[in-house]
């Protein structure tokens, strides 16, 4: 079968009723190119709800004509979609063709009957968006689209599967299976020829068997193939193979198709862990929602690649995908960058989180959503775990019970290769009676505070339940389907666990930041748990502020949201506030914290806190992080008492302001590795210097900015493809003539894209916001702003940037 690209030539629109039609009263169609996120240039709406970060539901529509030679009148044409967000329809020329209810899972259809060879064809697809999410959903043709065409025999759509069961030193047995189907008339005896390429692309393997295929009746040719030294395929070598397979009929070619994979072998046990070719790995996990900031929910397959990349650079190893499954795109980046995933199937079963969520389809459409994932999955060596359900309300109950074993059964049944979880949490029982009793310890308090004390207090109540006889009870039959525990801030359990069920393997599918440095010592300290995904790695939009930082005085200004139960900012707070790393993909404090105590920084790092909150009671959550900046360029704060922190896994921390001691402090593991120093603000260059055992480990410096504000400008490629859907990120700094970071100085900065280019997002990591991101026009926050140019064509693009009182500054980035 031919897979090509059917991204280009779409229009889009929010959908119009038949009377509007008629009347000629319907709003233009705009040109798009897909993939696209028809929410994310609507006008906010501060009644819309912060789950979706206060953007509003609607109804939208594509379409594209498109014409299909007169030869493809005796081929099979399907168009593949990678994901709609929601409920979508698909018609050609007029005709219902097919439908998807759930927004993440790839779908097919199947276009011969609808066609017209020879001529002009028309695909409409409507989607619909409405209180069916807990956080930024978008809306639209969000993933790829794909037309593929092949003969009356060809292979199966994703039917070329591979595993790598037998894996030894020096030799490894690749099984290839694939499935051939036969829509003519007759039966026909072909050939099929698989052959392996290792990294370098020379041939490791070959085999050939014939085979008898009846028509409408679909047959496997499975092959052993057996290679000797393969290339292995880990996190710090991610070796990728590849197989070709050939369906000949003597020399005429009949199909083909090409599969990459790698070879790998798991293992999984209480006293070893989770092992890849026989060395145990501890997952340093990020949990992630599926937007790409600036884009919105558009899954170009370079954002994706970038976010992966920045990830592991960051210091993780794992991604979770929250809470439904991720692209094939970011499966394609994890599998070159060599980067874990744990796939998560659902966020609901039958019962509610939204008014209008998943669980309304779930009954009807779970199987065809868990066979999507499957075969999505089921050649890319990056995916280890599935994760059957997030959170799910029913889990701990009988019924609930049942639905979890029938979804972890079907996948084993389409999948024997990979590990199965579940993100268990606390059951509604508990939480509200957690609920309760934080209200009561909080009394007359808490309505000053507000609900970040509320939800704080929760919390701590939550986890001292934990090991609890009650939470034991709740959790042992949605435990006991599992290859591994998921646990959702439930880590007192993993020291209980161990002794009350010593078969149990355990991994924190979802964790608070703040409490990295426990976690990752809980982790290390007890080999039958697995690793730690923190919420989140990349800050998302939606579920609004629930990362806020309140402050006592002032905690009105976060309220709960009495639609979707979350402690969520008021308009226009636009993100969650709870990253490593912004939507921008800019590492915040707390990234670097983490590389701290996973051990992969040795530099100390610095931060000082916001000076005019000194002294300020804040109220904050488990998933807040302080308000706390790397930099020392506080303007009109010279003289005020100013916090500054320095994150260091040595014994001791010296703090110099231009050469003058300010003192030593404590930091290392005991101290959470942190050094904290109060001292008063005054500009020049502060550094630390990090001592182990009385020796220098590491030193770094943070330097006030001075002078004229320049505008820095770098891309993060200086070349990129000039297909139409290749991107280049052209990050914008302020900062002085010696490079030095001006974060309180924010400016209003417009940007121009001169060549074959167009402009596809434009913003900032700011949580609360009321600038969109599809304007050229976009205010720094704490000094950068982020510019997204997609290349329509090639030649060169200049990206110029441009603010009051700066020179204007151009990237030039070169499409080929």
């Amino acid at each position: 079968m031919i897979r090509t690209s059917f991204n280009d030539g779409w229009q889009a629109r929010p959908k119009a009723n038949r009377f509007l039609e008629m009347a000629g009263m319907a709003p233009a169609y705009q040109d798009v190119r897909l993939p696209h996120d028809s929410m994310i240039g609507r006008e906010r709406d501060p009644e819309a709800g912060g789950a979706s970060g206060f953007y509003p539901g609607g109804i939208y529509e594509y379409r594209k004509t498109f014409t299909v030679p007169k030869e493809y009148r005796d081929k099979r044409v399907f168009l593949e979609f990678e994901g709609v967000y929601r409920d979508a329809t698909v018609s050609i020329n007029g005709a219902f063709a097919g439908q998807c209810a759930n927004g993440y899972t790839g779908f097919t259809i199947s276009a011969d009957n609808f066609l017209r060879h020879g001529e002009e064809n028309e695909v409409r697809v409507e989607c619909r968006v409405h209180q069916d999410s807990r956080w930024y959903s978008g809306a639209g043709i969000h993933r790829d689209v794909h037309m593929i065409v092949g003969g009356p025999v060809h292979l199966a759509l994703d039917g070329v599967r591979i595993t790598t069961a037998d894996v030894d030193a020096g030799h490894a047995v690749v099984e290839v299976a694939a499935v051939v189907e036969n829509d003519g008339l007759r039966p026909v005896t072909l050939d099929v020829r698989m052959d392996l390429q290792n990294p370098a692309g020379e041939r490791v393997a070959r085999s050939t068997a014939p085979v008898t295929i009846l028509p409408g009746d679909p047959v496997t040719v499975r092959q052993r193939l057996y290679v000797r030294d393969p290339d292995l395929w880990d996190l710090d070598s991610p070796a990728l193979h590849s197989a070709s397979v050939t369906v000949v009929s003597g020399d005429e070619l009949v199909d083909e198709e090409r599969v990459v994979f790698g070879i790998r072998r798991l293992q999984l046990d209480p006293v070893h862990g989770l092992r890849i070719n026989g060395q145990t790995v501890k997952l340093r996990g990020a949990c992630i929602h599926h937007d790409n900031g600036v884009l919105g929910s558009a899954a170009f397959a370079r954002a994706d690649e970038r976010r992966v990349e920045l990830l592991k650079q960051a210091g993780f190893n794992a991604i979770r995908s929250a809470h439904n499954p991720v692209s094939r795109a970011l499966l394609d980046a994890c599998d070159r960058l060599g980067v874990l995933v744990m796939d998560e199937g659902f966020d609901m079963w039958t019962v509610p989180k939204s008014d209008f969520d998943h669980s309304l389809s779930f009954p009807a459409w779970w199987e065809k959503d868990v066979e999507a994932m499957v075969r999505k999955n089921f050649n890319h060596p990056s995916v280890v775990f599935y994760s059957i359900g997030n959170e799910i309300p029913e889990a701990s109950t009988p019924h609930g019970a049942v639905w979890g074993r029938r979804i972890a059964e079907k996948i084993r049944l389409l999948d024997g290769t990979r590990f199965l979880t579940q993100a268990v949490t606390t059951p509604k029982s508990a939480i509200m009676q957690a609920l309760t009793t934080a209200q009561e310890r909080l009394a007359a308090t808490a309505a000053d505070l507000g609900p970040n004390a509320v939800m704080a207090a929760m919390d701590e109540i939550i986890r001292e339940n934990a090991p609890s006889d009650q939470m034991t009870a709740a959790t042992a039959e949605p435990f006991a389907m599992l290859d591994v525990a998921g646990m959702n801030y439930l880590e007192l359990r993993y020291e209980t666990d161990r002794e009350l069920f010593p078969n149990r393997i355990i991994v924190g599918t979802e964790t608070h930041p703040t409490r990295i440095a426990e976690l990752w010592r809980l982790t290390l300290d007890n080999a039958h748990v697995l690793g730690d995904f923190t919420w989140t790695g990349w800050d998302y939009l939606g579920e609004v502020g629930v990362g806020k930082i309140a402050y006592a005085d002032s905690a009105a200004n976060q309220v709960l949201d009495a639609g979707t139960a979350g402690p969520y900012s008021p308009y226009p707070w636009l993100t969650a506030r709870t990253g490593d790393l912004d939507i921008t993909g800019h590492r915040r404090p707390p990234s670097y914290y983490r590389e701290i105590v996973f051990g992969l920084r040795t530099e100390p790092y610095i931060v000082a806190h916001r000076p005019e909150n000194h002294g300020r009671r804040s109220v904050s959550s488990a998933w807040s992080w302080p308000e706390a900046v790397s930099a020392w360029s506080w303007d009109g704060h010279e003289g005020a008492p100013i916090l500054v922190e320095v994150y260091s896994a040595a014994d001791e921390v010296e703090l110099l302001l231009d050469g003058e001691s300010l003192g030593r402090a404590a930091a290392g593991e005991a101290n959470r590795f942190v050094a904290a120093f109060d001292t008063v603000f005054r500009p020049g260059e502060l550094v630390a210097v990090a001592y182990q055992d009385g020796k220098e480990q590491g030193r770094s410096r943070l330097v006030s900015a001075t002078g004229p504000v320049r505008l820095a400008v770098a891309a993060d490629r200086a070349a990129i493809s000039g297909d139409g859907g290749d991107l280049a990120f052209v990050a914008v700094t302020l900062t002085d003539a010696q490079g030095n970071l001006f974060h309180d100085r924010d400016l209003s900065v417009s940007v121009e894209v001169d060549g074959p280019a167009v402009l596809q997002g434009f913003g900032s990591g700011r949580p609360a916001t009321e600038e969109a991101f599809t304007g050229d026009v976009h205010t720094t926050y704490e000094g950068r702003v982020l510019a997204v140019v997609r290349a329509t064509g090639p030649g060169e693009i200049r990206v110029t940037f441009s603010a009051a009182g700066c020179t204007p500054a151009t990237a030039v980035v070169h499409a080929e």
